[in-house]
Formats: C-alpha cells, structure tokens, sequence
C-alpha cells in the first residue's frame, strides 16, 4: 500500500500499573510484522494517560500526512478512559481531517483494521 500510512494510536503497555507488558508488547511486535507483510505503511503512537498522551498525539498527527489512524481498544474499551477516547477522536478530526479512523480488535489486526479503510 505505498503512499497511504497509517498511524496506530494506543496505550503504551510498558506503562500500565498492574500488569505484565509482555503479552501486549508480543501481540504489537505480532502486529508490526503484520503491517509489513501486508506492506501498510505504519507508524506507531503508544502513549500514557497520565503523561502529555494529547501533545504526543498532535505531534504524531502532524509528523504525516495519514490516510488512516487506527485507535486501539486499550484507549476505546475502558470506560475509566472514555474522556481520553473522545478526545483522542477530535484530535484526530482536527489535526488530520482527511484520515478514515479505524478500530482494531488487538494489537495484532492494525494493519487488517486500516486496510477496511484503504482499499
């Protein structure tokens, strides 16, 4: 898919309380190779609520010119963070207006989540 990329958006799990990153990390490491072979152009913006996430969310939004951005379950399915999943929708209508917005079910399924949206 040369020339349309993707910006993932999701919740840095090396930063998450209360448990283990490993399985997480896995299933991205699992999800990059997937964009690769699937050739998605994709970048990658794992954040931490309690740190900035918004400022690193604009300058993530601005670095590209994205054709999709895909937000993770991690932001989407915790109702403590559903604040953050509206606000984290509106930075992406306003910094990248022309990018479709796609969710993923995990990590592992970015690149097949953003394909829906650039085929």
């Amino acid at each position: 898919m040369t020339g349309s990329r993707v910006l993932v958006v999701g919740l840095d799990p090396a930063k998450l309380e209360g448990w283990d990153p490993e399985p997480v990390q896995a299933a991205i490491a699992r999800g990059r190779a997937r964009c690769e072979e699937l050739g998605v152009d994709t970048d990658w913006c794992l954040v931490t609520v309690g740190e900035s996430p918004e400022e690193a969310i604009v300058e993530a939004l601005t670095a590209e010119d994205y054709a999709c951005v895909v937000i993770g379950g991690g932001i989407r399915k915790h109702e403590p963070l559903l604040e953050f999943f509206e606000k984290v929708i509106n930075l992406v209508r306003q910094h990248a207006p022309d990018a479709a917005i796609a969710f993923n079910s995990g990590p592992e399924d970015c690149a097949d989540a953003a394909l829906r949206w650039l085929r």
